[in-house]
């Protein structure tokens, strides 16, 4: 054995504590760190001939590349929908890397650790109210996870033609639908051959961003005849809109379409009794995309998607390894393997159950109410103040506003706001004009630091 490695597992105790106390001391001073990183260079690191070991490296890295780590797990980075870690989602995490599991199958030799993959989807599924006949599992994130129902669902297609997609390719006869989508599932659309130009928009609401269900209507009569896939928004990411999935679920009664529901973040609106009704008509999607570290606060890449499991055996089809004999019959066997695109998966689940036994229903109600009060009090705040103005309501957890008097400096204030490092937001478009949003999903932030924030806000606003 290289004798670096070896001296490494011979102090091992030593160097996890050496990165426990490294660890802490981030945590601890959490929320006094920066939220934007003010060095544009990175080191210039070369690789050494002889490695330096682990104990040196973390004070290497210490000393040159801590300063490019912004608080992005903090109570004030508001920018995209980025939550934080709980100390039981670190603590499901740190051992998540210490088992180093391929997580894949529920019986049969080697790991099992889907078996608790398994029990977290059932666990995530109480915690949404939503009936068991969903089932599901982990990938990295809202995209693979949209990917994962969009294949599926033309599979779905295919088979409603006669045909394999998975095996033959697709042939034109497939219709996308969306009001809103999220670029996760652009982006999903273009790796999966549908051509992400090929999307067919439906028509919003007057001054929102959900679904105009007669519109929708009159597409579903237009294509009648083709296999159709609708992609609906539980949270646009802007200002958290909702389509009307009750209504969309009768629809699908009538026409028979695949109903896909982005609820990366919106899903966790069933935490609260006051939000749940948002999501009435979500139990009769096909597939559903729910993205975990958002506001399930457990570290990135946790991500699962939910699929009625009366398109299992679609689903084989699918992602099915049929090259492979020793994997054995997915039909005898469950693996992972045959069910998510994912051939090599970490034990991405550990860090989620830990969570959800940690803190239970009561806790992730706690988070999520906290979130929308917060953004609430922005909303109050901006909604009553002679410098800002309010460009969308304040329909759960995500803010957007502009400059009352000067629209055209919502750049130049969002940059300058965010370089003082106390705050991070994000711009983005409401009806083609740049406004400013702040989202708001993380477990630490408190009204505190919203008062901060409005004391930058306030300070930056008397520059410019």
């Amino acid at each position: 054995m290289n004798s670096v490695i070896k001296n490494d597992l011979e102090t091992i105790s030593e160097i996890l504590d050496d990165v426990k106390n490294y660890g802490l001391d981030f945590l601890q001073n959490l929320p006094e760190l920066t939220t934007y990183a003010t060095i544009q260079e990175k080191p210039q690191g070369s690789l050494p001939e002889k490695g330096i070991g682990t104990a040196e490296t973390l004070e290497l890295f210490r000393n040159n590349y801590q300063q490019l780590i912004v608080a992005s797990a903090g109570p004030r980075y508001w920018g995209f929908v980025t939550g934080g870690t709980t100390p039981a989602g670190i603590a499901g995490d740190w051992l998540t890397s210490v088992f180093d599991q391929n997580t894949q199958s529920t019986k049969g030799a080697g790991d099992v650790s889907a078996i608790i993959e398994k029990e977290t989807i059932r666990l995530l599924m109480q915690l949404f109210n939503l009936p068991q006949h969903f089932d599901g599992g982990f990938v990295t994130g809202a995209t693979m996870s949209n990917f994962t129902g969009l294949a599926v669902a033309r599979q779905w297609a295919g088979a409603k033609s006669g045909r394999n997609i998975a095996r033959e390719g697709m042939q034109g006869d497939v219709v996308v639908m969306s009001a809103t989508p999220h670029s996760s599932v652009i982006k999903s659309l273009s790796m999966l051959g549908f051509g992400s130009n090929n999307l067919v928009h439906v028509k919003t609401l007057e001054d929102r961003e959900a679904i105009d269900i007669q519109d929708l209507e009159g597409k579903l009569e237009q294509y009648r005849g083709r296999n159709i896939i609708l992609n609906c928004s539980a949270g646009t990411v802007n200002t958290v809109d909702f389509d009307d999935l009750k209504s969309i679920a009768v629809l699908k009664e009538k026409y028979g379409f695949w109903m896909h529901v982005d609820a990366a973040f919106g899903g966790f609106a069933a935490c609260s009794p006051a939000h749940e009704n948002l999501l009435e008509g979500w139990e009769h999607a096909d597939s559903i995309t729910v993205d975990c570290h958002k506001w399930l606060n457990v570290p990135y890449e946790s991500a699962v998607i939910l699929m009625d499991q009366k398109h299992a055996a679609l689903q084989v089809e699918t992602f099915q390894n049929s090259n492979a004999p020793y994997l054995g019959n997915p039909e005898e066997n469950f693996s992972y393997l045959n069910f998510l695109p994912e051939n090599s998966r970490r034990f991405r689940a550990l860090p989620a159950w830990f969570s959800l036994m940690a803190y239970g229903k009561s806790g992730f109600q706690s988070v999520v109410e906290n979130s929308i009060a917060c953004a609430n009090v922005l909303g109050e705040y901006l909604n009553n103040n002679a410098l800002f103005q309010l460009d969308a309501p304040v329909r759960l957890n995500v803010v957007c506003f502009s400059l009352k008097n000067n629209p055209d400096k919502n750049h130049e204030f969002l940059r300058l706001l965010n370089s003082r490092g106390k705050v991070f937001m994000t711009p983005t478009n409401l009806s083609g004009a740049l406004c400013i949003r702040a989202a708001f999903v993380n477990f630490r932030t408190a009204e505190k630091d919203i008062k901060l924030a409005i004391e930058e806000m306030e300070a930056v606003s008397a520059l410019i």
